[in-house]
């Protein structure tokens, strides 16, 4: 990798605080009841066993859950979008390891924020945990477009686009996530990748070293690998 200064691209669920403990199961229970009117046969909702399998299907398909309802359903995705993120007090379900801003400060380079969670919502998880300070740009699911199409991540469509938009190397470029999918395609495209652990169930992958050059549990471990991510 060269010595250019990097471009830290950062997600943001499950990598700079933990969205499994309540965000993700809210929003996951919000898709279900979304999905389960739009499965339904107009009376009837279509029960939970059914929803699952295709919120899952779609997620697996296509990267995001979002994409599948626009394809399938003909909904709009700010609809579903707003729907997916409702909650009842947002604040009170954010939970995050101390030190995250001081560590981001520690880092060299740009961050920029690229999260599948809409705008709304990633700012408001950002203001909360005091980290948007410290970052030049957020990207959010709607910003991802190609060509006029949503083309979230793991898009490599829309990552060479932003690299572009960028004026950037993709060696100077480094992706930390906690999804292998996405960290596949930065790595395909040539970024450098960290896959953080913490915050989900480490799925047994046998391949895992294809998608990340850096597993860390938690992102305040980046520091101590930060040299080799960015000098090679």
């Amino acid at each position: 990798m060269s010595r250019a200064t990097p471009i830290w691209l950062f997600d943001l669920d499950n990598t700079l605080h933990d969205a499994s403990h309540a965000i993700f199961p809210a929003i996951a229970g919000n898709m279900n009841r979304y999905l389960a009117d739009l499965l339904g046969d107009g009376l009837q909702p279509a029960d939970e066993a059914t929803v699952n399998a295709v919120r899952q299907q779609y997620w697996a398909r296509y990267g995001a859950t979002l994409l599948g309802v626009v394809k399938h359903h003909g909904v709009k995705a700010e609809d579903f979008l707003r729907e997916a993120h409702r909650f009842d007090d947002l604040s009170s379900m954010i939970r995050a390891q101390r030190g995250v801003a001081h560590l981001l400060a520690r880092l060299p380079g740009r961050k920029i924020l690229l999260t599948n969670g809409p705008r709304q919502y990633s700012h408001q998880v950002l203001r909360h945990l005091g980290l948007h300070r410290h970052f030049s740009q957020h990207i959010a699911i709607e910003e991802m477009q190609v060509h006029g199409k949503l083309q979230p991540k793991p898009s490599p469509q829309f990552l060479r686009k932003l690299l572009a938009q960028l004026k950037v190397d993709a060696r100077d470029c480094i992706l930390v996530e906690d999804t292998l999918a996405n960290l596949r395609t930065a790595k395909r495209l040539g970024l450098r990748t960290a896959w953080v652990t913490g915050y989900t169930q480490r799925a047994a992958h046998n391949n895992f070293a294809a998608c990340a050059d850096v597993t860390v549990k938690s992102v305040l471990h980046l520091a101590r690998h930060a040299r080799r991510l960015y000098h090679r």
